[in-house]
């Protein structure tokens, strides 16, 4: 059952934006799970009922063990991909304090190759602007008057470049931090800048082309898993049945689906239609905390009782 949750919880992350699409992939078999349960029939081509009970469950159980290995690598390289990606996102996005400058300034923007001048970049808060044209010539001696240009604004700031002498830079990143100015450490860098842009469109790619055939995966392995687990049920009430009720097979499996507000009700009437085939059998409700009785978290009936939960996405809100 954890197997098939994970691969139905990872299917809803891969698909993001697109959860409310995640149960339309959720198929056993190409039909909806109630369906598929409620028609359910032996696979005797994938677990031959000639073979021991034992040998059926190892062959489930390897089959599980594969998938479950198979998604933890295929996880593995597309949360890699993924988190890579949303790295150098989040470095293009947010503040003007912290996020990448590279793709808001210009070549033209900077005076480059000069052996004594150098553009530097500053944030200053909107309410600050008047304080900065009237006191950036002054921050440091050799700066470059009417030097300063706004090349950008975000919500809250606006970022300004200033031409100075670079024997003045110490002084004024000194002068600046005084005066509440913020000096980006940014120094133009085209071949950077063209490798971070190169670097952010192969992981793009590289995202979109694994998402298909990883989508593809998980709805085929999905429907694997959860096929197992039904047969792995089937097998559990049939082992069950013969250890309480013996030999020759002589029991019905029922599926019943009934609301919440039914259940305590359909409780009573099973047990009062089959109490007399266990009579150790009391109703107990697991939530009770009774001494020295140890249940498991798992109710006893006279009848055998196997629950299916089809809700297999736990999504955060």
């Amino acid at each position: 059952m954890s197997v098939v949750k994970k691969v139905a919880q990872y299917m809803a992350d891969v698909l993001e934006d697109s959860r409310d699409k995640v149960q339309e992939n959720l198929l056993a078999n190409g039909v909806d799970l109630v369906t598929y349960i409620t028609r359910f029939q032996w696979d005797m081509a994938k677990y031959p009922i000639k073979q021991s009970l034992k040998n059926i469950s190892e062959i489930i159980s390897k089959q599980i063990t594969q998938i479950d290995n198979d998604l933890k690598a295929r996880a593995s390289a597309y949360n890699n991909l993924k988190g890579n990606l949303q790295n150098l996102e989040r470095k293009n996005a947010g503040s003007l304090m912290t996020r990448s400058l590279a793709d808001i300034v210009k070549k033209e923007d900077f005076v480059l190759d000069s052996e004594y001048l150098v553009t530097m970049l500053v944030v200053v808060s909107k309410q600050g602007y008047g304080d900065w044209q009237k006191t950036y010539e002054t921050l440091a001696e050799m700066v470059v008057p009417r030097s300063t240009k706004l090349l950008f604004e975000d919500n809250d700031n606006g970022l300004f470049s200033v031409t100075l002498f670079r024997k003045a830079v110490d002084d004024f990143k000194h002068k600046a931090r005084e005066n509440k100015f913020t000096v980006r450490d940014f120094y133009y860098n085209e071949e950077e800048m063209k490798a971070d842009k190169e670097e952010m469109t192969r992981l793009s790619t590289d995202k979109k082309k694994q998402f298909g055939p990883l989508v593809r995966w998980l709805k085929v392995n999905f429907s694997e898993a959860f096929i197992a687990w039904i047969h792995i049920k089937a097998l559990r009430v049939f082992v069950e049945s013969v250890l309480r009720y013996g030999l020759p097979v002589n029991f019905q499996a029922m599926l019943l689906q009934p609301n919440k507000k039914n259940m305590k009700k359909l409780r009573e009437v099973l047990y009062d239609l089959y109490k007399h085939l266990d009579s150790s059998a009391a109703i107990i409700d697991a939530s009770m905390d009774i001494p020295g009785l140890n249940l498991s978290q798992q109710e006893y009936y006279p009848y055998v009782y196997y629950k299916i939960d089809c809700n297999l996405l736990d999504f955060k809100v």
